[in-house]
């Protein structure tokens, strides 16, 4: 399932990578009161977050710039398999990626660090924080150079 929400004229998409229903509404609910001007396309697993990636099967291709926000529990792939997929890819290799996740596992940091996310964001840390949390990624789009 993939859901489009309509953004301004700005261009910048967000990729979310989430398979729970209640988590995607919090993220869109949250960028909507930042009043981040963005446009969120969701994944709800690893699989079909490449295929949005890449424009295969029914999928338009994701343009640049984006960012991905990729939780790590999903099924079919998970966060860290797709992440280094990503990382394999030569097309898609310079991806800006945060994990937004439930998992306080070192492992799983180590894991997402060794494969250059650009952040990874507890779940539970984006409660009472999501607006200044979610304001970083706006932050970082505005400030960081992307290719």
């Amino acid at each position: 399932m993939i859901r489009i929400r309509a953004a301004s004229s700005n261009p910048f998409q967000i990729l979310l990578v989430e398979d729970d229903d209640g988590d995607a509404i919090a993220v869109e609910r949250t960028f909507r009161k930042s009043r981040i001007a963005c446009s969120i396309v969701r994944a709800v697993d690893g699989l079909e977050a490449l295929q949005v990636m890449k424009g295969e099967g029914s999928y338009p291709r994701l343009q640049k710039p984006f960012f991905l926000l990729v939780d790590l529990n999903l099924p079919r792939m998970s966060g860290i398999e797709l992440i280094a997929a990503i990382r394999a890819d030569p097309e898609l290799h310079d991806s800006v990626i945060f994990v937004l996740t439930t998992s306080n596992r070192q492992q799983d940091k180590s894991a997402a660090y060794a494969l250059n996310v650009a952040g990874y964001i507890l779940k539970e840390k984006t409660g009472e924080n999501s607006q200044s949390l979610f304001g970083l990624v706006n932050d970082y789009r505005r400030i960081v150079e992307l290719p």
